[in-house]
């Protein structure tokens, strides 16, 4: 699938079929890599020119808001699908793939009426795809604060000892609880382990010979156990950051055993995975639906905004060919030349336009001509 098209519009002076038989046969014979369709647009209400001088003024600012809402929305999809692993089967709209219902574009009279004005057109295309953004970003807010949510569970659970969660490290049969003793989990660099159990058990009285067991270590700490009497507790704590401010760094962190407590992390860790799976499912289908939407949307606005370049550039009443062609780089300064060769200027009195009200890049060629960028 192509990724750039051009979107372009060409006077037809005499007969519509015989201009585009000969682009045809042009495109075919100078840059036969290039394909070329017809984009059909419909007889659309003109109104008056003041009217399409002013709608023309809005159409290339619209026509960028439309273009990043869709691009954003297929790079949400691309992320989810990279997140869940599917494998895309490649984005459609009204059933078709994206490059099949640009190139063979056809306009929903039931949807958009040719007869209502051009700007009731456009402003409630433009309403639609903002309302489709403002549902995105709600969505994705959603999205995120459930991974965020994750995210910090998962980095207490897989952070430094000094700062993550110690539930899932410690087991019932490591902490001692009763009247007289207690256990306090000592937090000590991997480089001073050794200097940890030589010099535990004196850091204050009634410290429990030998008591000292490693449980878990990582990149930088290693964690351990110290019973000792709960009167002698606080001593211990003062005693090991005087220590550990000298020599250690250790850290004593309290931590109380509690199987409702954990059980009830789980649960809440197991739900929030849950409800992660079930939002990022929602999103993606939503994402593909309103992908549809907002390029058909888009390629709607597109027609309009060829109508009115094509009348303001070419006069009344309206007399044009539109296509879409996809040329290769190489391909395109010949594509170019050949469709140059096909336009021609009238003067101020036949148009009564003339070059009035032309924005973006169609000013850069003597005929309409923008272009679609579909990633």
């Amino acid at each position: 699938m192509a990724t750039r098209y051009w979107v372009v519009s060409l006077p037809v002076q005499n007969n519509a079929s015989s201009l585009w038989n000969r682009l045809q046969e042009q495109i075919s014979k100078h840059s036969f890599d290039t394909p070329l369709y017809r984009f059909n647009i419909p007889n659309l209400r003109v109104g008056t020119l003041d009217s399409l001088l002013s709608l023309s003024d809005d159409l290339v600012k619209s026509n960028s808001f439309m273009e990043g809402v869709s691009h954003k929305i297929r790079r949400q999809i691309e992320e989810l699908e990279r997140i869940s692993g599917v494998v895309s089967s490649g984005l459609t709209v009204d059933g078709v793939p994206v490059d099949s219902y640009l190139t063979r574009f056809v306009w929903d009279e039931a949807k958009y009426p040719t007869m209502s004005p051009l700007k009731e057109i456009v402003d409630g295309i433009h309403g639609q795809v903002a309302k489709i953004e403002d549902d995105l970003k709600v969505r994705v807010s959603e999205y995120n604060n459930i991974r965020s949510q994750l995210n910090a569970i998962n980095r207490k659970q897989s952070g430094s000892l000094a700062v993550r969660d110690l539930s899932n490290l410690v087991k019932p049969e490591d902490i001692i609880t009763s009247e007289h003793l207690t256990t306090l989990l000592a937090i000590v660099p991997k480089y001073s382990q050794k200097d940890w159990l030589s010099s535990y058990e004196t850091l204050t009285s009634y410290v429990v010979p030998r008591s000292s067991k490693k449980l878990y270590e990582d990149n930088e700490y290693a964690l351990y156990t110290v019973t000792l009497f709960n009167r002698v507790a606080d001593n211990f704590r003062t005693s090991a950051r005087e220590k550990g401010f000298q020599f250690y760094c250790i850290q004593i962190r309290d931590f109380e055993y509690s199987q409702e407590t954990h059980d009830s992390r789980k649960q809440e860790l197991e739900k929030l995975m849950q409800d992660q799976e079930s939002l990022r499912g929602n999103l993606l289908q939503w994402c593909y639906t309103s992908y549809g939407e907002v390029f058909s949307s888009w390629m709607h606005f597109c027609a309009v905004r060829v109508f009115v370049e094509s009348i303001l550039r070419y006069g009344l009443p309206p007399s044009f060919l539109a296509a879409v062609l996809s040329p290769s780089t190489k391909s395109e300064k010949k594509v170019r030349s050949i469709l140059e060769g096909f336009a021609y200027w009238k003067t101020e009195d036949e148009t009564g336009a003339g070059m009035a009200g032309l924005a973006g890049d169609s000013d850069a060629h003597p005929y309409v001509s923008f272009t679609i960028n579909l990633i």
